[in-house]
């Protein structure tokens, strides 16, 4: 009998491990084609990466980045106003906490995305680890893909992501979407959490994958045709001022201009100013004798 012919390669990451233990081990216990994505200020960042690679998942370092909302970040995140020697600073640090990480996606990242100059030092930093980039894909215009020419650093994309909503009924209609894109496309790439819902259809649904389907490693599509639609955005990146800034002090100015002095005036008051001197009334009070010796 004839093997099935592969019309296209799907590849699942399971996001935001290292915080989660419990449900993340359910997640390791589904086929290790399954990768995770470990954010490396989590609590059990190197228990789980270490796992899931024990347990032969391909593990990638979660790594926060700056989005456009303001919000409160997290420790370590990039932002697109940090010099190349803090993101690499950052990311050496992240691949330390993240042991057997091969690849790095981003968390957030809609502001450091959609900056090319910030991204170009992110390439920069990942091209030293040999690390490639799973562009999340939180903002349209990612610039990911034009920042790593130039650099050995490879660059795929999220096509879905599964579980925007903690809806069994929408995680499977995310799941069934990423198949049809997998089959136009030859592949794609979903993207999910390690909620319970969400494991409860990955339970479900990757044991009965159509037949001309098959669960990859992202890795493994490392070489397939990537379409870059981004627009160049060279914008610096922009710095908030301070709320309240130092400008210096103020010069106090008077509030009524001040009154001529005529010149006779002038001269009665610095031969005033001159007589009443500390020193011009110790030389008259010598001149009077007043330091004399008595008898």
């Amino acid at each position: 009998m004839a093997s099935p012919v592969f019309a296209g390669k799907l590849s699942i990451v399971i996001d935001d491990f290292g915080y989660r233990p419990q449900t993340e081990n359910q997640v390791l216990a589904l086929p290790a084609t399954i990768s995770v994505a470990v954010l490396p200020n989590a609590p059990h960042a190197r228990e789980m990466a270490t796992k899931a690679h024990n347990l032969g998942h391909e593990v990638l370092i979660h790594l926060p980045m700056a989005p456009l909302s303001k919000q409160p970040l997290e420790k370590d995140t990039l932002r697109p106003d940090m010099n190349s020697s803090e993101i690499e600073r950052i990311i050496r640090e992240a691949y330390g906490k993240v042991p057997y990480a091969v690849g790095l996606n981003n968390h957030m990242g809609s502001a450091m995305t959609s900056n090319l100059f910030g991204m170009q030092k992110v390439m920069q930093a990942l091209e030293r680890y040999n690390l490639y980039f799973l562009d999340s894909v939180t903002i349209g215009n990612t610039q990911a893909m034009r920042a790593a020419q130039g650099t050995g650093v490879k660059v795929i994309k999220r096509k879905v992501f599964l579980d925007d909503t903690q809806n069994e009924a929408d995680i499977r209609y995310q799941f069934n979407r990423a198949i049809a894109l997998a089959r136009r496309n030859g592949s794609a790439i979903a993207i999910g959490h390690p909620h319970p819902t969400t494991v409860r259809v990955l339970q479900q649904m990757v044991y009965n994958l159509p037949p001309d389907i098959t669960l990859v490693r992202p890795s493994s599509l490392l070489n397939e045709p990537q379409v870059d639609t981004s627009t160049p955005n060279t914008a610096p990146p922009s710095v908030q001022p301070p709320r309240n800034p130092f400008r210096g002090v103020k010069q106090c100015k008077s509030k009524r201009p001040p009154e001529p002095v005529n010149a006779s005036r002038f001269f009665t008051i610095l031969s005033e100013s001159i007589t009443q001197s500390t020193l011009v009334q110790y030389y008259q009070l010598k001149w009077q004798g007043w330091d004399k010796p008595t008898n």
